[in-house]
């Protein structure tokens, strides 16, 4: 597995082979350095002269682009998937949502990249997806300021927090999160997208994003990160207190409004079984496609 990037939409250039070695091979090495390593990149466009590492889009197969991350927090910064979600389980908003962003541990080590295969657990009978985007973490920082934030984020992706819903609901009622319903996987890519190129999207501290999650070819979320309540410069100021983000951490969104079958209703979509293929899509982010075995 190697790092690389996008070019034109069509090729991928593999960073290590066409910079004779400078440029690292893994994507976590990048990020630590990344400061550097951008601007090699901008100033020695000479090693990219023969084509040397260059391939055909369709002769690479994208793997996870961040496939070990440091950590994983996954926020639930959209109140209206929280107030829907509470609201089919027959809860009403609790007033700390309102004074602090929150955020739970997932398990980093088990991140799965675009096409991948995703194994339904077996006690799990109640499987859905949930249509979220994640930052990347690219400076060392502790308490930041939100409207400092910016400066600490490489970029930015589709993530899937995959739930099982069956588990999650009986160990919630416990009251330590949702532990063995997320454990299992989460998808993230197809790419990692650097955040000057959202520039053009950016609306004071929110993205006009269009967010969409399709099964089987069948649209059934549809949502816009504009819409979100917490910005991602508020979820680091709140992860940092106290605490040192670096290089390579990943920070979830939540789920968008109608992003997930917990929010729609099983009379709209059944839970996702074997063979399902779930697709999500972010403007400027790509498509995010997975197949359920």
């Amino acid at each position: 597995m190697r790092a690389g990037w996008m070019k034109n939409k069509d090729e991928v250039i593999d960073m290590y082979e066409a910079s004779n070695g400078i440029l690292p091979k893994d994507m976590l090495s990048f990020l630590e350095n990344h400061l550097f390593f951008m601007n090699y990149i901008a100033t020695e466009q000479k090693f990219l002269i023969n084509n040397h590492g260059v391939y055909p889009l369709q002769a690479v197969e994208l793997k996870a682009p961040l496939p070990q991350p440091k950590s994983l927090r996954d926020f639930y910064a959209f109140e209206e998937h929280v107030k829907v979600a509470r609201g089919n389980r027959g809860l009403e908003m609790v007033p700390e949502w309102y004074e602090m962003p929150v955020f739970y541990f997932s398990n980093h080590l088990a991140i799965r990249g675009p096409n991948e295969k995703i194994a339904r657990p077996k006690k799990c009978q109640w499987l859905d997806y949930e249509l979220e985007i994640a930052c990347v973490i690219g400076k060392e920082g502790s308490d930041i300021k939100a409207e400092n934030a910016d400066e600490y984020i490489f970029g930015y992706c589709i993530l899937n927090d995959w739930s099982a819903r069956d588990l999650q609901r009986k160990e919630m009622k416990v009251g330590l999160g949702p532990a063995k319903g997320k454990d299992f996987a989460t998808s993230i890519g197809p790419y990692i997208v650097t955040k000057d190129e959202l520039d053009p999207y950016l609306i004071e501290n929110r993205y006009d994003l269009r967010m969409t999650a399709s099964v089987n070819g069948i649209q059934l979320s549809e949502g816009n990160m504009r819409e979100i309540y917490y910005s991602f410069g508020e979820m680091i100021e709140r992860a940092s207190e106290g605490v040192t983000l670096y290089p390579g951490e990943i920070i979830g969104s939540g789920t968008v409004g109608s992003g997930c079958i917990l929010e729609l209703g099983t009379d709209v979509h059944r839970w996702l079984e074997p063979g399902d293929e779930v697709e999500l899509e972010i403007a400027a982010l790509g498509v995010l496609k997975n197949v359920i075995i």
